[in-house]
């Protein structure tokens, strides 16, 4: 039985749908086809996440049936105009199912037996040996930045304590920030990007980093309406050997995935150790 796509559309974002269902039980209910291939109803179940409002079910379900429809002619017409050898589709499809199967397989036993804990030690002990591939590929600074709007009140002992520090109070600052500044970064032992800090300011003309950041310990820069507080307390230069700080976390992604390529490697060899141990297939000879 066919049915309008739109009758189909109210039907499926109805809180009741009892009329449907009772027919589903006898008759399946087409909404599109296209040539051969079919789409019933029960082929959108679950394509609207619970709690979607109606006007956005809506659209969901028109576009998945419109998607389905351009996929289907597509299909109709490669098979007509492409010359393809079907076994061999017919090998990849299978290739493509045992790996999607296995795929699952592996990630279940990864995610039962992976230990996530990377320790301090081993972070170091890669980030020495592996050092050459750590070389930076930006300007980066460790610092205290902040941009306060013209005629805040103290600004003047602001100004002192960022200059001077590590020789003023880090709390200080942190607690004038909060209360002025319309952006801050008050982390010291955070490294960022250079542009990070530029482009929040009009250091974004700087042309020569580098120049810069060797030129001196402080700058203050102003435009309008705000004055742009800068003192440096380390910086590295691009193709220098990162900070372990900077990357900490790259490496500890990188030692997570070796564990978990390792773990589908054990597994594999466990399960071929196995069956070879059962006798559980044969190689023969040509």
């Amino acid at each position: 039985m066919k049915v309008p796509i739109t009758a189909i559309l109210i039907a499926l974002l109805a809180t009741s749908c009892e009329y449907f269902q009772q027919k589903v039980e006898t008759e399946k209910v087409i909404i599109a086809q296209a040539n051969d291939a079919i789409l019933y109803l029960d082929d959108l179940n679950g394509i609207t996440p619970i709690g979607l409002g109606e006007e956005d079910s809506t659209k969901l379900v028109e576009t998945y049936v419109q998607n389905w429809v351009k996929k289907q002619v597509l299909i109709s017409r490669a098979i007509q105009e492409t010359q393809f050898d079907q076994e061999e589709i017919d090998r990849k499809v299978l290739d493509y199912r045992y790996s999607l199967i296995i795929h699952e397989f592996e990630k279940n036993y990864v995610q039962s037996n992976l230990n996530p804990d990377i320790t301090d030690s081993e972070i170091e002990a890669y980030y020495q040996e592996k050092s050459d591939n750590f070389l930076l590929k930006q300007n980066i600074l460790r610092c205290l930045f902040a941009k306060v709007p013209k005629g805040s009140p103290g600004i003047e002992n602001f100004r002192r304590n960022i200059r001077g520090y590590p020789n003023a109070s880090l709390d200080d600052i942190k607690s004038y920030c909060f209360q002025y500044a319309n952006s801050a970064f008050t982390d010291e032992d955070i490294w960022i990007n250079f542009n990070e800090v530029a482009t929040a300011s009009p250091l974004k003309e700087v042309k020569n980093q580098v120049q810069f950041l060797q030129s001196s310990t402080y700058n203050e820069t102003s435009d309008d309406e705000f004055i742009y507080f800068l003192r440096i307390l380390e910086y590295k230069i691009s193709d220098e050997m990162s900070p372990l700080e900077f990357i900490r976390d790259d490496i500890e992604s990188i030692l997570v995935n070796k564990r978990k390529i390792e773990l589908k490697r054990e597994l594999e060899e466990a399960i071929y150790e196995e069956a070879k141990k059962n006798e559980s297939f044969k190689i023969y000879s040509r």
